[in-house]
């Protein structure tokens, strides 16, 4: 009889191939992609939420950041094809470094995106929080993200790479237009990735679209200050993520004072500690990948039933959606009746007035649709690169790329 044999493991399959709503199969491009998705770090993207509160307007709009980052990881295998095909030389190392950076250009995202940013972490953005949390990753990797880091920072030397990650015609922009406007069904947002991306070139180091290609940057251009006033900067998502930031402002103050609020590890760490770029440690790092929308929701669920007034009611407006109203204006609001407005509201609530700036806010709001200053650039047939502002035979173009401010004041209804 034959001796037993033990059977050998199989390694596994890392050559997956994934089914999206919006381009169908997408293949993670190699093995290193593959294990970088499988880390608890990328895992956690699942559970952020791309659009915030904005399902609150949209209801289908509920794909997370996971989505997002995949999908462009394809659309920039397109973009790889599309200008290899055009004899520009990208290599394989720098080939792998695209995919890595694009993968991981959203990883620093906390939950509901910005609004960590402005309560709980201070003077730290999320692109520098992306950046440590691919510097940890490079290291576990020994060293295999060192390039995708240096296109990320744009510190390297091929500006048109850098350029495919970050500007005015970034994949992560061809992306989040197309996917925020169908699971939002905004159609105004349904952009032509593809031609956009066919019609790419590379003259004198610069990421450059043929000339065949300016109608679809045009409708690309349009369809961003659309979504952006139709969408990202709605009234109605703006008033629940700027309600999301006081609960969690007066949370992070009652707890200075002393208070042990419900939460979660992660968001005990945070609501307790203050948290600055310059004291962003590596356990800082650490909690951060623990922190998720499902953290911040338990906890305002909880927070319903908790003594303070200011925090109660908050929190309760956000889970029964009881949203403030909101006013927006072109010019500033006057300041007497943000007085008034908090005065009337304390009386009604039985609250300090110095705390009803929690319930009746004004803030400003900008959309510029277009920035001159880093352009989008046309290639001619003789050659010549000319300002997609200036090339475009659509006047609204010149308009586009003046900054658009309103104000608005909300106030509990």
């Amino acid at each position: 009889m034959d001796k037993y044999q033990p059977l050998k493991k199989k390694k596994p399959n890392k050559l997956k191939i994934l089914n999206d709503p919006i381009y169908g199969f997408i293949q993670i491009p190699n093995s290193l992609i593959f294990d970088i998705i499988e880390h608890p770090y990328f895992q956690r993207l699942r559970r952020i939420t791309q659009m915030g509160f904005s399902n609150f307007v949209y209801p289908g709009a509920n794909h997370t950041r996971f989505h997002h980052a995949i999908g462009c990881v394809h659309l920039m295998q397109k973009a790889i094809r599309v200008l290899r095909f055009k004899q520009i030389d990208i290599s394989k190392d720098e080939e792998d470094a695209l995919y890595i950076a694009i993968l991981l250009h959203d990883i620093g995202h906390g939950a509901f995106s910005h609004a960590l940013e402005h309560s709980i972490v201070n003077g730290i953005s999320h692109e520098e929080i992306s950046l440590k949390f691919m510097r940890k990753l490079n290291d576990e990797f020994d060293g295999k993200l060192e390039l995708a880091i240096k296109i990320f920072e744009g510190k390297y030397s091929r500006k048109f790479l850098c350029q495919l990650i970050s500007s005015q015609l970034d994949i992560d922009r061809l992306d989040y237009l197309k996917r925020d406007s169908f699971y939002t069904g905004v159609t105004e947002g349904n952009i032509s990735s593809d031609r956009l991306i066919v019609m790419m070139n590379v003259k004198d180091d610069e990421l450059v679209i043929e000339k065949k290609g300016i109608y679809s940057v045009e409708k690309f251009l349009i369809a961003r200050r659309l979504m952006y006033w139709q969408v990202y900067l709605h009234k109605t998502g703006l008033v629940a993520e700027n309600m999301l930031v006081n609960v969690l402002k007066r949370a992070k103050e009652l707890t200075e004072k002393g208070e042990n609020l419900y939460a979660s590890t992660a968001l005990k760490y945070f609501l307790h500690n203050p948290i600055t770029f310059d004291n962003f440690s590596d356990k800082t790092l650490s909690m951060f990948s623990k922190l998720d929308d499902y953290d911040i929701l338990s906890a305002i669920k909880e927070w319903t039933n908790h003594t303070d007034k200011v925090l109660a009611e908050l929190s309760k407006m956000i889970v029964d959606r009881r949203l403030f109203k909101i006013e927006i204006q072109k010019e500033p609001i006057d300041s007497v009746k943000i007085t008034n407005k908090k005065n009337q509201f304390a009386k009604k609530l039985s609250i300090l007035e110095s705390e009803s700036y929690y319930f009746v806010f004004s803030q400003k709001i900008e959309n510029q649709a277009y920035n001159k200053k880093s352009p989008i650039l046309i290639l001619n047939k003789k050659g010549k690169l000319k300002d997609i502002a200036k090339a475009s035979d659509q006047l609204n173009l010149e308009a586009l790329s003046k900054p658009v401010v309103k104000y608005f004041l909300c106030y509990p209804k």
